[in-house]
Formats: structure tokens, sequence, C-alpha cells
């Protein structure tokens, strides 16, 4: 008999790894605590980026994430059928602006370390970064273009995803809190919920900055922590942002371990005619307060990189809760304290992007293949993580 895997989680890192798992023949139930697709895969900007990745282990899973996607929109496209809105999947490519003279040199110096771990990523000229961008400041004092950079709807992809599990045989259900692990001669064979047991042969943590909470309440732990990030949202207007731009702060706020409030410059457009702009980074729980002083700051620094939105009128804001971990490296893989529990988590803010790669390695890891990529540098023992576990003592 087929192995039958339980997910907790239904954004689109939980929907890929149930995708992933019942392409394979498992046996695949989705559990989430709200409704599938509404927390932290609502609230991003479904960005597919490698331009904010320096060279190392993220960096090389996000370029094999991004050779997977425009498989997987085809792929859904076709399963799901017309009637099914579109993902929006867009390979916009991305430009990253640098404002002073102090931050040209550093931005250049970056792009070359990319280069030579095989990323795409072009310095231009003024002339050129204004054919790219002909609303951008006249204040650019260097810019990088990232032509593999791609963006897509992250509520439609999500609920794509999970209904393309779904037609391979998965069961979603929503408004099933996790309370606690069924645990037999040392090894994980269920959950316990607020409507009932399900057993499994494994289950899979994928619940994004909630994922600490349920691994305590199976009986282990897990040091993921939400860093929360708020987006302004324009009313439609004429289409004047080609690309996703940002400054060049972005890649140290996303690596800074400090809980404070960052942030820098990230414009782009939708399809729907609206500008997204971002970003914010704070540790402050999940509190869900509104912070007037992080969009004054978030709007501030967009207008450095494009001054025409000092005209643009605001119809909404939203915050999000990304999944936060200390060596800023997503934990894909087993539980080594506790047999049958395995991790899909921790991607901050690229668990849109990274989601189909990861999918792919955790059910690789579940079923006891080998993954395409490496999941090695994503273990939850390795060496970075050292100081932030605890020995967890498992009772039967």
């Amino acid at each position: 008999m087929s192995a039958h895997v339980v997910v907790v989680g239904a954004g689109i890192v939980g929907a890929s790894c149930a995708r992933s798992l019942a392409r394979r023949g498992a046996r695949v139930t989705v559990l989430d605590k709200g409704a599938p697709a509404t927390a932290t895969s609502a609230h991003g900007e479904g960005n597919i980026l490698v331009s904010d990745k320096g060279p190392g282990a993220e960096l090389d899973l996000a370029r094999y994430a991004a050779a997977l996607w425009p498989t997987l929109a085809a792929e859904l496209a076709d399963e799901l059928g017309p009637r099914f809105p579109s993902i929006e999947y867009e390979r916009k490519g991305g430009l990253v602006v640098a404002t002073t003279d102090a931050g040209a040199a550093p931005l250049e110096g970056f792009a070359a370390s990319q280069r030579a771990a095989g990323v795409d990523a072009r310095v231009v000229d003024e002339r050129q970064a204004r054919e790219l961008e002909p609303w951008l400041t006249p204040s650019a004092t260097a810019a990088v273009h990232y032509p593999e950079d791609a963006q897509v709807q992250p509520v439609v992809a999500t609920e794509a995803v999970l209904a393309s599990a779904r037609r391979l045989g998965a069961s979603v259900l929503g408004h099933r809190e996790v309370r606690g692990g069924v645990v037999e001669h040392g090894q994980l064979v269920g959950v316990r919920t607020d409507a009932g047991t399900v057993a499994a042969d494994a289950v899979v943590v994928a619940c994004g900055p909630w994922s600490g909470h349920v691994a305590e309440a199976l009986g282990s732990d897990l040091p993921v922590r939400p860093r929360r990030g708020m987006v302004l949202v324009t009313t439609r207007m004429p289409h004047r942002v080609h690309h996703k731009v940002y400054d060049g702060d972005y890649f140290g706020a996303t690596q800074s371990a400090d809980a404070a409030l960052q942030t820098s410059a990230v414009v782009e457009s939708t399809a729907a005619g609206t500008v997204l702009i971002g970003s914010s980074r704070e540790q402050v729980g999940f509190d869900p307060r509104l912070r007037v002083q992080v969009l004054q700051e978030v709007a501030a620094r967009a207008l450095r990189l494009f001054p025409f939105l000092s005209t643009a009128g605001v119809m909404r804001s939203y915050l999000g809760f990304r999944p936060y971990m200390p060596d800023h490296l997503p934990v894909v893989g087993p539980d080594h304290r506790l047999p049958g529990l395995f991790f899909a988590t921790g991607h901050e803010g690229a668990g849109i992007g990274l989601a189909p790669a990861t999918g792919e390695m955790l059910a690789a890891l579940v079923l006891g293949e080998r993954p395409e990529h490496d999941a090695t540098p994503f273990r939850l023992d390795r060496p970075s993580l050292a100081g932030h576990l605890a020995e967890t003592a498992v009772a039967s």
C-alpha cells in the first residue's frame, strides 16, 4: 500500500509538497488551521528571484526552482484548463538600482559574484537602464539587470497547485488545527487535530512562520520565527513599471539578523494595473497592528526610485509574516530527533519562488528517494543551527 503523508499547511510550500508527493503515488492529506491559501502565501508579491541571493546554497536552490517554474506553469494550465484563472507567470526580469555614489561599487561587486555562480547579471549604463525603465529616477548611480527574475500571482498560484494536488488524489482539509502528535515506539505515526486523529506514515510541517508552534505540539522544536512585512498597493494606472525594481539595500535587509525595522524600496506592477510597493522587515511576533511609520518609510524609499509615484493613489496596504530562520536558509527534510517528522519551512520571503523545488526535494526524502537537487544544506541538523536546537525527548 502507498505511504500516507499528512502535510500541515496549505500555503504554496505545503501545496507543492502535496503535489510532488501525490505525483509519486503517495496518499496525501493536507491540513490547515484556517482556509487554504490565505496566510503567508496570500500576503506576498509572488516573487521568483535569483537577483536577491548571494552565491551559495540558497542561490543554487533558487536557480533550480526558477528552471522548474515554466514547466509547472504550463502543466497547471493544461491540467486545470482555461476556466481556472491564470497564475500570471511572467519572466519579467529584475532591475536593481543604486541611488548613491557609495552604493554603486557594492552593487556591481555583488553582481560580479553572482555571475561567477552562473547568474545572468548584466550591469547596464544610464541609457540602458532608462530603456528598461523609462520612468526611473535620473539619480541612479548604478543598475544591474536580471533577466531571469519572474513573478506569479501568489494566491492563484497556490490555489492552482492545491487544485492539481487534489486532481492527483490529495485531500485538502481547512479549519483543522493540529494539537498534538501520535507517537508509537519513538516514531510519529499521526496527528491529533481539533476534529479527530489522522494516522500517517509521515508528517510534513509546512506552515511557514507557524511551523515552530506545530513542531512544539508534535513534541519537537524548530527555531523559526515570524518576520513581519508590509506592502502598499496603488490604484490602477497606466503601465509604467516594467520589471521588478528594487534598491541596493534590499539584499542586506533580507540577510540581516536585526529584529528592528528595516526598509528598502521594492516596486513592481501587476497584471491588474496596480503597483506593489515594499518592503519592510521587523520581528514583532505575530503583531497584526498597522504601523504608519513603516508605510511612510517604504513610500519614501520608493519615491527615490520612481518620483512619479508621488501622484499615485494608494488603494490599500497589507501585511504578512515571513518564516525567518536564524541562518537564513530553509529547512527541508527529516527531524533527526523524531522519526516520521519532516519540515519544509523557513523560506522567509522566498517561499513562492522556492516552492516547487522544495516540494520535489521533500517528496523524494519522505519516500526514500534521492532528490534531484542536493538537500544536504537544508537539513535540520546542519552546523549553523546547532546552537538553536534542543535535544527533544520523545515519549512513546
